[in-house]
């Protein structure tokens, strides 16, 4: 063998070990969600956990959405592993910055963008719920209520309930007022409108207690009790964001949306 040959064969291994090197290296470093078999619909699973966290989940995976939100400066309040409409407004104005689903659905595509964005975000502690701590809902936690399908929702959130209630359905079963509070909280989990009760309630044009000032009156007890029982989860609707009196009604639209059931005169439909 030539000494030319003897030198590029040298100079081809070296070249060879070197690149073996860096491939080594690189192995040996901290995997980035894609090396993990990761893709943009997946979320980091060494922080999440894969459950989809929505409006009225609870538990260390809404600890670490707030806390997350908190380091961004999207979530202002306590972390108290709640999803209310606190948390809900928060994770709205994070997937609106960053261009995602505007649904407060916080699913792998959120999940995964939150992770990147918040990188060297730390815990400052484990998520222990209030009920094993025997702690309670302050005013500056997302809900002041606790035995609930909606812990989001406050007291104030109930009294306004009532009022709208009252307002609208009086004089129905109590099966309908207890659709017609099911259909607020509907609309406040729903993207499409306002993220509070008092947002959905005093939405214009929503709701003709408002409109006529009947939403001033004092409600009764049944007003208030069914509100309880929807705040509960019973929801005789299954979901329903609309409802109307057929022999009042003079839109055209409201005719057009699906309907689901009649309860007393009201339909309700999606």
């Amino acid at each position: 063998m030539s000494t030319k040959k003897y030198r590029y064969l040298i100079l081809s291994m070296a070249l060879i070990l070197a690149l073996l090197a860096v491939v080594q290296i690189k192995q040996g470093g901290a995997p980035s969600p894609v090396s993990k078999g990761l893709s943009a619909s997946e979320p980091a699973q060494e922080v999440f956990s894969k459950q989809t966290v929505r409006y009225g989940s609870t538990g260390s995976d809404v600890y670490e959405l707030q806390g997350r939100l908190k380091y961004l400066g999207f979530y202002a309040s306590k972390l108290d592993g709640i999803y209310g409409w606190r948390t809900l407004k928060s994770v709205k104005w994070f997937q609106a910055e960053f261009g995602l689903k505007i649904d407060g659905v916080v699913g792998s595509k959120t999940k995964l963008k939150l992770w990147q964005a918040t990188k060297n975000w730390k815990p400052t502690g484990a998520y222990k719920s209030e009920s094993s701590t025997g702690g309670g809902g302050g005013s500056s936690t997302d809900t002041s209520t606790t035995n609930s399908s909606h812990p989001g929702i406050s007291e104030n959130d109930i009294k306004i309930m009532s009022n709208a209630v009252f307002g609208e359905s009086r004089g129905e079963p109590y099966r309908g007022q207890v659709a017609v509070a099911a259909v607020i909280l509907n609309r406040v989990g729903d993207s499409n409108f306002p993220n509070s009760v008092s947002g959905v309630i005093f939405q214009p044009g929503a709701f003709t207690a408002v409109a006529d000032g009947q939403i001033w009156l004092t409600p009764n007890d049944t007003s208030r009790r069914a509100v309880q029982d929807a705040v509960n989860g019973i929801d005789p609707t299954n979901g329903c964001t609309y409802y109307f009196n057929p022999e009042t009604a003079t839109s055209k639209w409201i005719w057009s949306r699906p309907q689901i059931m009649k309860i007393g005169k009201h339909i309700f439909c999606k």
